[in-house]
């Protein structure tokens, strides 16, 4: 009897302990599966925060782009502005200047006139122009206007109006071989063209 109740407790205690080791077991495949979900779970957020974090990097390299074109087009509108200021400063007297050009015109025409057969008064006055036209050549020239030379140059439609042709054989075709009307550089700006005659 006692031997009986001996061979029930080991059997007792080895159903313990398979239960344990059961248990155990059972414990460890619920262990190693939770990870296997955490892994996964792991990998899938990884996944999209490095799909994330791409995107990011791509929309930041985008905006970069758009402050450097910004950038560069604010700089190169106030390189715009500082030359044409720059110009308006360095040009300021154009349209005064070239007021004054019809009146040196005008001098021109009365002291090209020939003398012979005139009166003395007359004369006198034509001197008087002289001298005002060339304090006012002296003026000019200080203000950095130039008269452009063209007798007997090539015809440079940059400098020049052609407004008759004329038959020369003395001269090359497309040479200026008079001057209408003198044309005029400001600060090496031309100002006013060059009226001319060329030659066929």
């Amino acid at each position: 009897m006692a031997e009986k109740k001996k061979t029930e407790k080991v059997l007792e205690e080895n159903a313990i302990q398979d239960e344990n080791v059961e248990v155990e077991t059972l414990e460890e495949v619920v262990d190693s599966e939770e990870k296997e979900v955490k892994e996964s779970k792991k990998g899938i957020f990884k996944k999209k925060n490095d799909s994330e974090f791409q995107k990011l990097v791509e929309e930041n390299k985008v905006l970069q782009d758009k402050v450097l074109r910004v950038t560069a087009e604010m700089q190169n509108m106030k390189r715009r502005m500082e030359e044409e200021r720059s110009n308006l400063l360095k040009y300021e007297g154009e349209d005064f200047i070239k007021s004054i050009l019809p009146i040196a015109d005008n001098f021109e025409r009365a002291i090209g006139v020939n003398e012979e057969g005139l009166s003395e008064e007359v004369v006198k006055y034509l001197n008087g122009f002289k001298m005002i036209y060339s304090n006012l050549s002296s003026i000019l020239q200080s203000n950095q206007v130039e008269i452009i030379d063209a007798i007997n140059k090539p015809f440079d439609p940059n400098t020049m109006d052609a407004v008759m042709t004329e038959e020369n054989s003395e001269v090359e075709p497309n040479t200026v071989i008079d001057v209408l009307q003198k044309g005029y550089t400001y600060k090496g700006k031309v100002i006013r063209h060059a009226m001319v005659k060329v030659s066929k």
